[in-house]
């Protein structure tokens, strides 16, 4: 009973809230562009092999983590060991952090989309500087994702979950669909993204291709956790993390598919140069695309709604599950109800995002107010989460289940050496290189400290120290909580509702 009442309703409805999950914004734009820097089919090779050596194992250890305990990140960790659950603390924190620039860029999508018939070439540093602008549609991304997650498990994520995947693939299919046929440069552009090229796959290709797999599945940051805990026992773990790591890898290889056709068209038909084009980081989806688009007229109109729609269903996908990650916890460990702790971890997140997208904004526009250590605030929050944390506690979860549960429970053959040994080891080396690149970044070839890039570093051993002495004080002797909590909640709301009381008032006589 605790599962339909707590839980996700079907087996599809979990893998597509984890597929949901996965798939984000790094994914639109992130894997072109290295892969195109990299040797193109080669670089997707590895890609897609790391997606199953390191990204599936760390899913599947993160996954029975939380179905094991059903419970948040900090009872999971403590139910494998009471010492461990600063881990799922630290779990918790990461996606708190990263919702505070998540929920910028979900912004920008809203305000692309809706500005598609208008025209979003050239905007990009204004609507960036746009104090009032930036605002509003940080809100309104925001808001749409507190009324899926307010709705709860099963008739928020899940529903939801079953309706924006397949829209989300229907819309790259009919994209990818125009972009083959738009003529001069299409056969360039497929060339281009697409022909193994493995003199261009360097040492760093290989890491960069590592790194992708880990960090485009949502690895390390307590989601999977979350949603491993809302699985019933009729979900195969092995199976479903093998379902979710196929649909992340189909979409993201047909976002090159979309993307590539279309740039190079656009090249062929403006005479524009290749390093014209922009393809690296964020300057790929909010300045180059938004030319190509413009460029084709009526027909461009109808493609950027489609394109900065699928990226805005993206966007919610991804922050839904976080902010579930964060919302669980806060239900379970203080026993209120959803809607309190959605809306108070969504108010504290919008909040803090406010400064985050002011710093953006400014530093798009060439100014250095708003920057810490040399980074605006969007870059320092990354390069914490994403370069450092993240791969931390997916290397956690690998040994807490490869090596601190009891022999009896512990994963055999294949993926239980995978689990001890190869993909620890990978997690070490993404994590170590990382940091290198972090600290002494490379410039004209050579690489040199640098002290802000360090002081980064260190910014995140003080979060995991402030994590361990948290969980010390405040949580290791209390009740976090569990799933079983926050179920026997929502049926004694229901029964007062029922009984026609409103909450903590007595109906008068």
């Amino acid at each position: 009973m605790e599962q339909k009442r707590n839980g996700f309703g079907t087996r599809i409805g979990f893998e597509l809230a984890a597929a949901g999950s996965a798939v984000g914004l790094g994914n639109l734009w992130g894997f072109p562009y290295k892969a195109s820097a990299n040797g193109g089919a080669a670089y997707l090779f590895v890609y897609l092999a790391c997606i199953f050596l390191v990204g599936a194992i760390a899913m599947l250890a993160e996954f029975y983590i939380g179905r094991r305990s059903k419970a948040n990140p900090v009872s999971a960790y403590k139910a494998i060991s009471p010492n461990w659950g600063w881990i799922g603390l630290l779990a918790v924190v990461v996606p708190a952090l990263i919702m505070c620039y998540y929920y910028v860029l979900g912004g920008y999508t809203v305000k692309y989309a809706l500005n598609s018939f208008v025209g979003n070439a050239g905007r990009f540093e204004r609507f960036a500087g746009n104090v009032g602008d930036v605002i509003l549609h940080t809100v309104v991304f925001a808001l749409v994702a507190l009324a899926i997650v307010t709705a709860g498990v099963r008739h928020g994520i899940e529903k939801s979950a079953k309706l924006l995947l397949p829209t989300m693939l229907v819309i790259l299919i009919v994209i990818s669909s125009f972009s083959l046929l738009l003529g001069a440069g299409v056969q360039e552009g497929l060339a281009y993204y697409l022909k193994p090229d493995f003199s261009k796959l360097t040492g760093s290709g290989i890491l960069s291709a590592m790194g992708q797999a880990f960090f485009s599945l949502s690895l390390g940051c307590g989601a999977m956790i979350t949603y491993g805990s809302y699985s019933g026992k009729q979900v195969n773990l092995a199976r479903s993390t093998a379902v979710v790591c196929i649909l992340d890898g189909v979409l993201t290889f047909m976002v090159g598919l979309a993307v590539f056709p279309a740039l190079f068209h656009y090249a062929a038909v403006s005479g524009s140069g290749l390093s014209e084009l922009g393809m690296g980081g964020t300057g790929l989806m909010f300045i180059t695309l938004p030319m190509v688009f413009e460029d084709m007229g009526a027909g461009g109109q109808i493609l950027s709604l489609l394109y900065f729609t699928m990226a805005a269903i993206a966007a919610t996908t991804s922050v839904i599950s976080i902010l579930e990650v964060v919302t669980q916890f806060i239900i379970q460990r203080h026993k209120v109800d959803r809607t309190r702790a959605v809306s108070v971890v969504t108010l504290v997140c919008v909040a803090l995002s406010i400064p985050v997208g002011l710093s953006l904004g400014l530093s798009l526009n060439g100014s250095s107010e708003l920057q810490i250590f040399g980074k605006n605030l969007l870059e320092l929050l990354d390069s914490v989460t994403n370069t450092l944390l993240m791969p931390l506690c997916a290397l956690l979860a690998c040994i807490a289940v490869g090596w601190k549960l009891p022999k009896s429970e512990r994963f055999t053959g294949f993926s239980g050496v995978m689990l001890r040994f190869i993909t620890p080891a990978l997690i070490v080396v993404i994590g170590l290189f990382g940091a290198l690149d972090i600290v002494f970044p490379a410039a004209e070839g050579a690489r040199a400290f640098s002290s802000d890039g360090f002081a980064v570093v260190v910014i995140a051993c003080i979060i995991v120290l402030l994590c361990v002495l948290a969980y010390r004080i405040f949580l290791r002797d209390r009740d976090t909580g569990s799933n079983a909590d926050e179920a026997e909640a929502n049926a004694l709301r229901k029964e007062k509702l029922s009984a026609g009381l409103q909450r903590g008032w007595q109906r008068p006589e």
